[in-house]
């Protein structure tokens, strides 16, 4: 997740309920992913960091790394946007999972899958928050872009760049118990700077 300038200001009461937040979204989201591909998912707890915007590409496998990144714009109460972010590799893994073929690679069969898990793992954080809030949050449907991680965080970065230099991740293992493997993401959310003092207000914070 990708907080303002508020986020220089935010005590351990603030960060305490964002991973609140991100822990019920995660758990909705592996029961999600797990109805979808009809096998038990299991989730590491997530992990919850704030760190340089700079220093994010690093965290994906470098700037010039290959990510896949799924987009999602938020309307209603809060406006902004929503962003799921995985290596190639988990990309592909977890398309397999739900539909394991001979030929795994990037293509329109891929790209639509992820577009539909990305769509369904964003909706659960989403629900998640809403539930939390009260407030009345709907997301888009998803747009998809495979570049190199600096290119992709692009999109959030210039949303958010203006705002401030720190941004608070929500990074997700999810875990296919019966193979034993393992996908890791990232969830970005990016709400615009009018919708932050109605989502920290609803949350009982005022800062």
């Amino acid at each position: 997740m990708v907080m303002s300038g508020y986020i220089e200001q935010m005590d351990t009461v603030v960060i305490d309920v964002l991973k609140e937040i991100g822990n019920i979204g995660a758990g909705n989201a592996a029961t999600a992913l797990a109805k979808m591909i009809n096998k038990k998912v299991d989730m590491n707890v997530p992990k919850v960091n704030v760190l340089d915007f700079a220093e994010v590409p690093e965290l994906l496998g470098g700037a010039e790394n290959q990510v896949c990144g799924i987009f999602f714009k938020i309307e209603g109460d809060i406006d902004g946007s929503i962003m799921f972010v995985l290596n190639i590799e988990d990309a592909l893994a977890l398309v397999s999972l739900l539909m394991p073929r001979d030929d795994n690679t990037l293509d329109e069969f891929t790209f639509s899958a992820l577009k539909e898990i990305g769509n369904i793992l964003s909706g659960s954080y989403i629900s998640s928050l809403s539930g939390l809030t009260n407030l009345n949050i709907k997301i888009s449907i998803p747009s998809i872009a495979v570049d190199m991680a600096g290119a992709v965080l692009s999109v959030p970065a210039i949303e958010f760049g203006q705002v401030s230099d720190k941004i608070l991740i929500i990074e997700n293992e999810f875990i296919e118990l019966q193979e034993d493997d393992s996908v890791r993401g990232f969830f970005f959310l990016v709400p615009d700077l009018d919708s932050y003092d109605t989502l920290f207000g609803s949350l009982g914070i005022q800062i």
